[in-house]
């Protein structure tokens, strides 16, 4: 009997991947273990194993497609098994939703968004009950028939239509909503959904440029859509507000000299400012476990130790591996971890559950030259510290002005869990260990 390969679900905050390539083609004899594809998902490219032998019967989905995690994505047996049961809803035998009927794509996108507010429809009115419903939903009621008495719109006309009416991404919803894009009547997403890739300019929006000054159309997919799904998020959904100030950074530059003229066999030549700055950061935060803290479903974990994530630029996007348990471990131990997992970013490589569970997060811009920033919150964390570049800064020293390195903070918190007063005190008790540096390397 034929059996399905699922699109295999890569840690708890993975909904969908990419199909970059496919290493088998229908008709291929396929092994347990064998490698069916490639794919790219929110956080890194990875190989998907076959966990049947026999035939590969049929691929259900393209290159490039984007699959929701747990559907079925091919089907192995025995030569001429039927397999249409194994076929995930809505996906035709083409491996992809059945195309629209041959019009000019103009044609066929909408002239309106899809989900707007209820408007003022016919004489015949519409029933409180519709009228919520519509509302709850984003539906537009212009010229939807009514079913009741008078042609009066009733609550099942609006299911009828909801029924009907495709289905649309969160984030294609919002942006739809704003009244700048329209959608086509078909998307590219599974079973025909609409994505935010599938949306275009409303007419009145779009420039007046030539073809020849475009210079790259880029779709929105895999790192990227989630890195800006969840950026939007985390503005909207949380009250931030970011705190500016600078630590002497003598002690480290001087520290981090050290470990340079280190004997070679004592491991500590690579350990970097960043390195330091982490560390200080993880044994700061034990005394301050409100800002070491997750925010969900109202309510507010406190974390005894510090799972420390960070940000690495890689070229498939920022991506924020963790080092579990940054506070119990030793510098060198730490800036080995570090070294690991921005490695394994670079490459793709990274593991899904070295990029869950951080309770804080550290992003480091000062290698740009940035002094400070504003660093966006990574919900549910309730705080983010960012760091910018050392530069001299004046300082009154006895009466007499000096020019003083130092290392600009920006710690942004959720000021819907965290004050401000408890945030600043962090910020002041970080400035000081760093300025006394080497007695936190004795804790």
């Amino acid at each position: 009997m034929a059996a399905p390969v699922v699109m295999p679900k890569l840690g708890n905050t993975m909904e969908s991947a990419i199909i970059m390539r496919w290493a088998k083609n229908v008709g291929d004899p396929v092994a347990e273990g064998d490698v069916l594809c490639e794919i790219e998902t929110d956080k890194a490219t990875m190989e998907v194993e076959s966990t049947a032998s026999g035939t590969l019967l049929a691929r259900f989905f393209n290159e490039g497609d984007d699959v929701p995690v747990l559907l079925n994505i091919v089907a192995i047996g025995a030569p001429g098994e039927d397999v249409e049961s194994l076929r995930p809803e809505g996906v035709g035998a083409s491996s992809a939703p059945a195309p629209a009927e041959a019009t000019p794509a103009a044609a066929q996108m909408q002239t309106t968004p899809l989900p707007v507010p209820a408007s003022v429809v016919g004489n015949g009115g519409i029933s409180p009950r519709a009228k919520n419903l519509a509302a709850q939903k984003q539906l537009d009621l212009s010229g939807l028939p009514g079913s009741g008495p008078h042609g009066r719109i009733i609550e099942r006309d609006v299911h009828a239509a909801l029924t009907g009416r495709p289905k649309v991404t969160p984030l294609a919803r919002e942006m739809l909503a704003s009244g700048g894009f329209v959608a086509p009547d078909q998307g590219t997403g599974a079973r025909g959904r609409i994505t935010s890739k599938d949306l275009q300019p409303a007419a009145a929006t779009l420039p007046s440029l030539q073809e020849g000054d475009i210079l790259e159309v880029i779709p929105v997919k895999g790192t990227r859509k989630i890195i800006s799904q969840r950026m939007l998020a985390s503005m909207q959904t949380t009250a931030q507000l970011t705190m500016n100030t600078f630590a002497d950074a003598r002690p480290l530059m001087a520290y981090r000299q050290r470990l340079k003229n280190s004997a070679e066999a004592l491991g500590l030549r690579d350990v970097t400012i960043n390195d330091l700055l982490m560390y200080v950061v993880a044994r700061t935060l034990l005394s301050y476990p409100e800002l070491n803290a997750l925010y969900t479903d109202e309510q507010i974990t406190l974390y005894r130790r510090v799972h420390l994530g960070f940000a690495v630029d890689t070229p498939r996007g920022l991506i924020v591996p963790v080092i579990r348990s940054a506070s119990e471990l030793t510098l060198k131990q730490q800036a080995q971890e570090a070294r690991r997992l921005a490695a394994a970013c670079q490459n793709g490589t990274v593991a899904p559950d070295d990029l869950n569970g951080g309770t804080f997060t550290v992003t480091n811009l000062g290698n740009l030259g940035i002094e400070t920033f504003t660093p966006i919150l990574n919900p549910p964390q309730v705080a983010i510290l960012g760091v910018g570049n050392i530069h001299l800064k004046p300082v009154a020293v006895d009466g007499d002005v000096q020019f003083i390195q130092h290392i600009g903070l920006s710690l942004t918190i959720n000021h819907q869990v965290v004050d401000g007063a408890p945030g600043a005190r962090f910020l002041q008790a970080l400035a000081a260990n760093l300025a006394q540096l080497e007695l936190m390397l004795a804790l």
